[in-house]
């Protein structure tokens, strides 16, 4: 017998970005060549750089949580410290004029649209779920700038797409603290877990400590992850994107009807 919709029950979604609503565009060693030419040196090595900034981003993400919260460590800092550990650890140490130059160019480049591109299907999701009168909250582990600037320029806007957002670099709190699930039920007005669904790409990010607070949860596996097996062999909810997870709310309310209603607004409105 198939189970009732959930969507009728659910007062709150939260949402993840990457990898759910957002993706990267090209790699991250693309943006670092481009500042570095920029600068006028050759373009570093991308393997090098990836494993590099991996390393790097790890370190202070350790040393210095949530891009500096509680030190109160201003966000260029972070990120300036972060991109020189970077080529560091890949083996290039620029001088101070030339780092700065590249620096600029990556900073600037990661607080815009350009590195990211927008999942065909999210912003019909959002608004769809806002017109059934269900709040959207954004749940990311990210700086200010997403929720400011990287966000509205790909055409995710807050009151249109989404309610609220709960920004790690924002709170202070990161997933998979379940405290910043805590932040989200109380930015949605005291919404109860048992009434709140959130969705992302990670097991242990978003699925377990939304789980672990009595929230509804379900993954999404957009990249056809080798995880994803085991995740669902585990009773885990996984599903291909939010068409998917729309359906997977709807049951059979909204079965086969095409979403016709759901047209995609032109890209100049979109990105308003």
């Amino acid at each position: 017998m198939p189970m009732p919709p959930l969507l009728p029950k659910l007062r709150l979604v939260t949402v993840d970005v990457t990898g759910t609503l957002i993706a990267y565009r090209g790699q991250l060693g693309d943006y670092y060549c481009m500042a570095a030419k920029s600068a006028g040196m050759p373009c570093p090595d991308y393997r090098r750089v990836h494993e590099g900034f991996k390393l790097a981003y790890a370190a202070m993400s350790r040393d210095h949580p949530c891009f500096g919260h509680a030190d109160a460590m201003p966000n260029a800092l972070w990120w300036r410290m972060c991109v020189r550990d970077s080529f560091s650890r890949a083996g290039y140490d620029y001088d101070d004029a030339t780092f700065d130059s590249i620096f600029r160019r990556v900073y600037a480049t990661f607080g815009s649209a350009a590195p990211y591109s927008v999942f065909p299907d999210a912003r019909r999701f959002l608004r769809w779920l806002r017109r059934k009168g269900v709040a959207v909250g954004i749940v990311s582990n990210a700086e200010y700038r997403y929720r400011d600037v990287v966000l509205p320029a790909l055409g995710l806007n807050q009151g249109s797409e989404w309610d609220f957002g709960v920004f790690s670099g924002v709170v202070g709190v990161e997933k998979p603290d379940p405290r910043i699930y805590e932040a989200a039920l109380r930015a949605a007005g005291g919404v109860a877990p048992g009434d709140a669904l959130h969705i992302g790409d990670s097991l242990r990010k978003d699925y377990a400590p939304a789980r672990g607070l009595g929230m509804h949860a379900l993954l999404l596996d957009r990249f056809r992850t080798a995880e994803a097996e085991s995740w669902r062999g585990s009773g885990v909810p996984v599903l291909p994107d939010l068409v998917a997870a729309r359906e997977w709310l709807a049951g059979e309310e909204e079965g086969g009807k095409g979403h016709k209603d759901d047209a995609e607004p032109p890209p100049a409105a979109a990105a308003r």
